[in-house]
């Protein structure tokens, strides 16, 4: 899940803090009983091929470099899920291209996540199963044991490259089956005991906003 099975190194892009944004933990039947609503994330400019990935993610709780991986979930503060919501086809040109990812990952709204739940207060096997829907259809369905690499081991790589900060957020990879959204679409995501939540794409900006 995530990555290439043989298991070269992983390898990184980043988002900006502004591009997070915590959804409301419901489906639209559910939002209209609780008289809430679903979060709407804009369809966002300058693409005609808005992507989902569902991911775990991860906060970070405590600073660190060179973290071992024994000792990396010392340094977990808790998890939520979220959709790397990417720009497929700006992606595609900057890898033809060779150039970076920026304008394909990190734009605004384009990381939506669930309410962060502390460590203590959730349990996450091998086998806990993350799933995503669109508009009722799983698209998206794998356990987080099939990750290329576990939560540990992307702790104490990134931690080799960076030094990690209190309220970092580390998103971990996504099954198979990511595509298209169309403005309307509504996406659930599931993850074991974590909150679920939903979010509706909502119109392109066709104007000076």
């Amino acid at each position: 899940m995530g990555g290439n099975p043989d298991r070269e190194l992983p390898f990184f892009f980043q988002k900006p803090a502004d591009s997070a944004i915590v959804c409301n933990p419901s489906s639209s039947a559910a939002a209209a009983a609780l008289s809430t609503k679903v979060t709407v994330v804009p369809y966002p400019m300058a693409t005609s091929s808005l992507q989902h990935e569902a991911e775990l993610i991860v906060a970070i709780a405590k600073d660190g470099t060179r973290i071992p991986t024994e000792s990396a979930l010392d340094h977990v503060y808790g998890y939520s899920i979220g959709c790397d919501l990417t720009r497929r086809d700006l992606q595609a040109e900057a890898k033809k291209l060779g150039r970076p990812w920026d304008a394909a990952k990190g734009f605004d709204s384009s990381c939506p996540l669930s309410h962060i739940v502390p460590k203590e207060d959730v349990t996450l096997n091998d086998d806990t199963e993350i799933q995503l829907s669109v508009n009722g259809t799983i698209r998206q369905s794998s356990e987080l044991g099939k990750m290329i690499y576990s939560t540990q081991e992307i702790i104490s790589h990134l931690s080799q490259l960076f030094h990690l900060r209190k309220g970092d957020l580390i998103m971990t990879g996504t099954p198979a089956g990511v595509s298209d959204l169309n403005v309307g679409d509504e996406v659930s995501i599931t993850c074991g005991e974590l909150p679920p939540f939903a979010l509706l794409s909502g119109n392109r900006c066709e104007k000076t906003c």
